[in-house]
């Protein structure tokens, strides 16, 4: 009787067992297996939540299909305490695991709404951006500029805690502009000392905390600035006319100035090595312009027969050689080009009318491309409409 009662007992304890292992193996699979998500969403990790919390709201998104599965696999796994409050960017069909990978790494949010506060060379603005999960971009809620009110939408969606904030500097704006856009900026703190030097501050997307300082985000500017130009300097090419890496700068802003369309830097720059190497002065309306407004503004209009004759350090077509200054910070491709530039004869060079440049060797074409561009400017200033 007694051997009876035990097999019985092993019996069963051996099928609790094989069922147990199957639950358990059927639990590990589903967690790691595709999840039913058929489109990407954006999930929020509130501060302080807890893993109850967010497999409850995951399973009401259609993240997941068991909660009890995600705790115990996210128990399982050793991260049921790792969560950091954030907004996630979850993929369609994502695992329980990969899940739960997203909401412990850590880092910067990867999805939700933005501040992207730019620094341009003509103005300043504030973007309040949130990403649409669906389309993978971001879609713009509101925008205004330093001078206007922040509207509602601003004020409610920067009290989120893990609200992320980018600052983004253009190539080509001056060491004032970029320093008055920090001292204008609402989300940062602690004062600016004086405005850095021209020239050493990287045009560049940084990603900052809501009260991170205004000083030491200079510094990592000049940084980074400082890590382009030595590394590109390190690799320029041979008999450049610049004696330091300041020069090699210099001609990186007045190349920054001069063209925006990507594949004219290294042949604009050319133009310029051309001119120093005969030498010719560089002639070039930008350096005018910075020597006027000191980088405090923009011209707004050509320049004047008196600012051209005027000498000032900065005006290229009265003294020889480089300016004493950048007169703008240059970014990368700038810096590159000053430090490599195409082998060219070019000496002279003139907007076409497309965006882009016509570039000559001899004083008798670029004329003839100047005519053609003045031709081209009056035919657009006659197709403006007249006020009345």
């Amino acid at each position: 009787m007694i051997r009876h009662v035990v097999a019985n007992f092993l019996t069963l304890a051996i099928v609790g067992l094989i069922g147990l292992g199957i639950v358990i193996s059927s639990g590990k699979r589903s967690f790691f297996a595709e999840g039913p998500l058929a489109a990407p969403i954006c999930y929020r990790v509130a501060p302080g939540a807890s893993l109850r919390v967010v497999s409850t709201g995951l399973a009401q998104e259609g993240a997941i299909e068991s909660e009890q599965i995600f705790r115990i696999g996210a128990q399982y796994t050793d991260r049921a305490g790792a969560l950091r409050f954030g907004s996630y960017l979850i993929p369609e069909g994502a695992s329980m695991d990969q899940i739960m990978d997203l909401l412990t790494r850590g880092g910067a949010s990867t999805c939700g709404a933005e501040v992207q506060y730019r620094i341009g060379v003509t103005r300043i603005d504030t973007l309040l951006r949130e990403l649409d999960p669906a389309t993978q971009r971001f879609d713009v809620i509101a925008q205004f500029g330093p001078d206007e009110d922040p509207p509602e939408e601003y004020l409610r969606f920067t009290q989120q805690p893990d609200m992320q904030y980018r600052i983004t500097v253009a190539e080509g704006a001056t060491s004032w502009q970029v320093w008055e856009g920090l001292r204008l900026a609402e989300f940062l703190s602690g004062d600016l000392g004086e405005v850095p030097r021209e020239g050493w501050l990287a045009p560049d997307s940084y990603s900052v905390q809501r009260g991170a300082d205004r000083q030491a985000l200079l510094v990592e500017m000049e940084t980074r600035q400082d890590r382009i130009l030595t590394e590109l300097w390190e690799s320029r090419a041979d008999g450049l006319p610049y004696a330091t890496r300041e020069e090699a700068l210099i001609m990186a802003s007045i190349v920054e100035k001069e063209t925006s369309v990507p594949d004219e830097r290294r042949q604009v720059a050319s133009v310029f090595v051309n001119r120093l190497g005969i030498p010719m002065r560089l002639q070039t309306d930008p350096t005018v312009i910075y020597g006027i407004t000191q980088g405090r503004s923009t011209l707004g209009r050509g320049l004047r027969r008196s600012e051209l004759d005027a000498v000032t350090p900065w005006n290229t077509y009265r003294v020889d050689g480089l300016p004493p200054t950048p007169i703008a910070n240059p970014g990368r491709a700038a810096i590159a080009a000053a430090l490599d530039p195409d082998d060219t004869p070019y000496l002279y060079f003139v907007a076409d009318g497309t965006g882009g440049h016509t570039f000559t060797t001899n004083l008798a074409d670029h004329n003839r491309a100047v005519a053609i561009w003045r031709q081209i400017e009056a035919e657009q200033r006659a197709q403006e409409p007249q006020g009345n």
